[in-house]
């Protein structure tokens, strides 16, 4: 494990990098004390795959439509009077 203040992480951030690279992890702190932890990043455990759902959800016919009620508080129409 690596540890460096920030003002040191600034100058030196391409060898911190190297250093993750190498599977180290790198602790910044600021005044001494611990604030962030630089790690290797794996990404997400298996790619995405689009429609995965398909068919599994729908949408109501009328999810568009507001309630009259709702419709008159938000100024979109006026009631039938």
């Amino acid at each position: 494990m690596v540890i460096r203040n920030i003002s040191e992480a600034k100058a030196e951030l391409s060898a911190l990098i190297e250093e993750v690279l190498k599977g180290n992890e790198v602790i910044l702190a600021k005044a001494g004390k611990p604030v962030a932890r630089l790690i290797a990043y794996q990404g997400p455990s298996r790619p995405r795959k689009p429609g995965a759902l398909a068919g599994q959800i729908s949408i109501a016919a009328d999810f568009d439509s507001l309630p009259d009620d709702m419709a008159e508080a938000f100024g979109m129409h006026e009631r039938a009077k």
